[in-house]
């Protein structure tokens, strides 16, 4: 499988986040060791994808309620040989929200850049054993005027603002990618987007 692409994302993170260039540095690693890590076949663990989505207005952020695991999370899931990661995470947000339109968020200057990296372990269920997923995460805006559709891999789904974030989930890595959402998106005027075909 074809991870160039997945290389250049995690070096501009790590150029972005120079704080985080020792977890961009695992992440390269892991996928030097696994030409398949973009599968979930990859047994160890695999590249997963996933988005963070702020409302049209930009106040709230949108949290799935797992079915598996019942906690609040971000929506996202396996990449399933995407080469294009930020695609497998657009594609999951897509599907886990019922929205079509859904835009990246230009907070890096022009260029995909992940908003955050994430290795957390994953338990055994059913013939599947235990393993990690090596978690790519993304800043997306919803459009207006779309309806939120629960999909089978939920219980429920929400808007919430940061404050009521912190009443609702403990999740350290949810509430990173909160601070590091409010944190790129500070200042006047509406937010850019960019294009990706």
């Amino acid at each position: 499988m074809h991870r160039h692409h997945l290389n250049l994302l995690l070096e501009r993170y790590a150029a972005r986040w120079p704080a985080e260039r020792e977890l961009a540095r695992r992440f390269l690693a892991f996928a030097a060791a696994h030409p398949d890590c973009l599968s979930r076949r990859c047994v160890p663990g695999h590249v997963t994808a996933s988005a963070w989505i702020l409302s049209p207005d930009g106040g709230s952020a949108l949290l799935t309620h797992h079915e598996k695991l019942g906690r609040w999370l971000q929506l996202g899931g396996h990449v399933d040989g995407e080469a294009r990661i930020e695609l497998g995470a657009l594609r999951e947000a897509q599907e886990e929200s019922g929205m079509a339109r859904l835009r990246f968020v230009d907070w890096a200057g022009g260029a995909v850049v992940p908003l955050d990296l994430d290795v957390h372990g994953i338990p055994a269920c059913g013939t599947e054993p235990a393993h990690d997923h090596w978690d790519v995460r993304f800043l997306l805006q919803a459009a207006a005027g779309q309806r939120l559709v629960v999909s089978a891999e939920s219980r429920d789904l929400r808007w919430f603002t940061a404050a009521e974030l912190a009443v609702v989930t403990g999740e350290e890595s949810v509430l990173r990618l909160s601070q590091k959402a409010r944190a790129c998106t500070a200042g006047p005027g509406p937010l850019r987007h960019l294009a990706i075909c």
